[in-house]
């Protein structure tokens, strides 16, 4: 019985090494630990852009005039699991969204207790920062409770917040920008430049 025994834990022990010694070495094979980019990536991963600056994101407010508050509300469905949109809706694990565009930051929504990391940023919700917000919620307020790891598609963002602006808010909608035009705190700057340097 004895020498059964040890032939069996000698096998387990044996297999055992040869797996680890397999491992060690595909991994040194294939530098399975390396932390920089492959040379050539295998195939196109979804969010990740392009070394280089990849293709320039389109402004907002373009994005915004041509949004579909229905695919806004459709994308919203994943949000119901913590988030009621009703006007006096009862607050879940994230506050009631209702009338959001234009509300304060960590304020308001029937005292829904909201972590200090985003009380901290003061301000409203505008169309901007909720994009950034939607866009990654741990990058905006670092601290954040919230879960969502956020929208990688731009689109996806503007049919969101054109239908958070339609439920209780109703907020005008910036004006699409032309391409090519410089943006409007650029365009709202140069007339007072050029004042400035005609006064001198």
């Amino acid at each position: 019985m004895d020498d059964r025994f040890n032939t069996i834990a000698g096998w387990t022990l044996f297999a055992g090494i040869v797996g680890l010694g397999l491992s060690i070495g595909s991994g040194m094979y294939f530098k399975a630990d390396k932390h920089n980019r492959p040379a050539t990536m295998g195939y196109a991963i979804e969010g990740v852009e392009e070394e280089g600056g990849g293709a320039k994101e389109e402004p907002l407010a373009n994005l915004l005039a041509k949004a579909d508050v229905a695919k806004g509300e459709a994308t919203f469905a994943k949000c119901t699991s913590c988030h009621t949109i009703n006007a006096g809706g009862a607050n879940g694990l994230g506050p009631n969204l209702h009338g959001v565009v234009g509300e304060g930051i960590g304020q308001g929504a029937g005292g829904f207790a909201f972590s200090d990391a985003l009380k901290s940023k003061g301000g409203t919700w505008n169309f901007d920062l909720l994009n950034e917000w939607l866009k990654s919620p741990k990058a905006f307020a670092p601290g954040t409770k919230m879960t969502f790891a956020g929208l990688s598609k731009a689109e996806d963002r503007a049919n969101i917040i054109a239908y958070l602006n339609s439920q209780g808010s109703n907020v005008p909608l910036p004006a699409p920008v032309a391409e090519g035009a410089a943006p409007a705190a650029d365009a709202a700057a140069a007339p007072a430049a050029d004042a400035s340097a005609a006064a001198e």
